[in-house]
Order: structure tokens, then C-alpha cells, then sequence
């Protein structure tokens, strides 16, 4: 029953964001005075159950909107709801109490944090629509996924800044850009159901170029990170940055336009080790 649940939000796959949350947490705790000694511990707890709540409302919600559309496309036909493994009315509800729960966490945790939750929650969640209205699906996705690193520094600061903010657009970019990869199998199906994707509007020969300069931009962004955060993000954080970027290289020598069978290589196994070798070598680099 409850491995129905993980495998409906593709828990693995916090894999991508998750990482970049617990930069953004480690940022923090290097501009204040916080350690776990103090509380440190109880914060990144924190930090671990919104991931976790806002991942489950997100998927959650996204398989259950787009249950009848999931049925008719072979490749997602045996989703949990679709294959009815999970009813609706249950997904539904499993949506609402992590919703309920992240926000709740976010009440715990500091006011600015409370009043920013339903805004994070609007953008993780309607993100299941925009496939309906909009190629900028892909953008939107990214945005959600974007919210992690400052998310996470300001349970701790509850103030904006610079460089976490700069992780967030590499999240931003680099997600779009993946997520235009994944899109590529589904481009005939989407055509014939009417949804919008990249893919769709371009052809997968132009879906690809785009995404190559989206995962450029995020490269282009992390050697601005390293240039503003040059104080304290030395030799560890530029090697972890080198092997994210070497990562994103190889992802675009496994999909060509006619053929897409790494593409779960390209997106899974590539994006996730990417993202925990540059949370690895840069939080290293924090603290040595």
C-alpha cells in the first residue's frame, strides 16, 4: 500500500532537489552563527520534511490532474491511478494532508517562511496545468524546483540573498532544460491530445538545442556563483561545479533527435548524480 505512494511521487527523484535544498540550508549556517549544537539539527529536520511534503502535494496532485491523460498514453498507462492501484478520492486526499503539512512545517519554522508557503505550494501545484495552456510547462517546473536552495536559507535567515538566489536560477535552467529531454518521448502523443511542451512547438532537433543553451546558462551561472561566493567557495566547489557541468556535456551525447532510448539515462542517473556531487564538493568546501 504505502510503497504505492512512493513510487505514485517518485520519491527517488527528490534526488534533484533535494541536494540543492541542503546547499542552500549550509549557506546559511556559513552567514549566521547557527550550529547544530543551537538548534542547527532542528532547521534542517525542517528543511527535509517541506522538501518531502511539497515533492509529495506536487507529484501527488500532478498524477492525480493528469490521471485520464495517463491512461491513454502507453508509456504512463500503468501509474499507479491509471492502473488503479490508488484510487483518485485517496490521491486527492494525500494531496491535501501534505499540503496541510507543509504549511503547518512552514508555520513552525518562522513567519516569512508561513507567509511564503501557499505561494510555493501555488507554483508546485499548478504546474499540473500548464501543460494544458502553455510550452512554458517546462519553465514552470523549473520555478518549482527552483525554490529549494532559498527556500532553505531563509528557514534559516529569513532574509534574501544573493547567492542562494543564484542557485536558484542554476535550479531553474538546469531543470528546464532536462525536463524539455524528458518531454521529447512524449511529442507525438501531446500533439494528438492537444498539450504544449517545447518539443511540440519546436521539433525535437530545436527542443534539443534549446535545451543545451538553458544548460549552458546554468553552467555560465555557477562560475558566477563561484566568482561572488569567492571568499569561502574555493578549489572543492569548483571541482564539483567542473563535474556537474562535464554531467550536463555527456546527458546531450546520449539523446539524438532520432534516438531516444537513453533518455531515462539522460534524465534519471545523469541529473541525480549531477546534483549530489555539486551539494557534496560544495558543502565540503563550506566547511573545510
Amino acid at each position: 500500500m504505502f510503497k504505492n505512494y512512493f513510487t505514485l511521487v517518485k520519491f527517488s527523484h527528490t534526488l534533484f532537489a533535494m541536494p540543492f535544498a541542503f546547499i542552500g540550508f549550509f549557506l546559511a549556517v556559513h552567514e549566521t552563527d547557527l550550529s547544530f549544537v543551537n538548534g542547527g539539527w532542528k532547521l534542517l529536520v525542517f528543511v527535509i520534511l517541506e522538501m518531502i511534503f511539497a515533492r509529495n502535494a506536487a507529484m501527488g496532485f500532478n498524477r492525480w490532474n493528469d490521471r485520464k491523460i495517463d491512461a491513454l498514453n502507453p508509456r504512463t498507462a500503468n501509474r499507479e491511478i491509471p492502473a488503479g492501484k490508488i484510487k483518485p478520492k485517496a490521491a486527492l486526499s494525500f494531496v491535501i494532508l501534505n499540503s496541510i503539512l507543509f504549511i503547518f512545517t512552514a508555520y513552525l519554522i518562522n513567519p516569512l517562511v508561513f507567509w511564503l508557503s501557499p505561494v510555493a505550494l501555488l507554483v508546485v501545484l499548478g504546474y499540473s496545468f500548464t501543460k494544458h495552456i502553455t510550452w512554458l510547462c517546462h519553465l514552470i517546473l523549473g520555478l518549482g524546483l527552483a525554490l529549494a536552495p532559498i527556500g532553505a536559507y531563509l528557514v534559516v535567515t529569513e532574509k534574501f540573498a544573493l547567492v542562494p538566489l543564484l542557485f536558484s536560477f542554476i535550479v531553474l535552467f538546469w531543470t528546464t532544460g532536462f525536463d524539455i529531454i524528458y518531454a521529447l518521448q512524449d511529442e507525438n502523443f501531446d500533439k494528438e491530445q492537444n498539450l504544449k511542451s517545447i518539443p511540440v512547438l519546436l521539433g525535437k532537433k530545436n527542443a534539443l538545442v534549446l535545451s543545451t543553451i538553458l544548460h549552458a546558462i546554468a553552467v555560465i551561472l555557477m562560475f558566477a556563483v563561484g566568482h561572488t561566493a569567492d571568499d569561502f567557495l574555493g578549489l572543492w566547489y569548483w571541482v564539483g561545479a567542473g563535474l556537474f557541468a562535464g554531467a550536463l556535456v555527456y546527458q546531450h551525447t546520449l539523446v539524438k533527435p532520432n534516438d531516444l532510448s537513453k533518455v531515462n539515462l539522460a534524465f534519471f542517473t545523469t541529473n541525480g548524480i549531477a546534483s549530489v556531487v555539486l551539494a557534496v564538493f560544495t558543502i565540503t568546501e563550506i566547511y573545510v
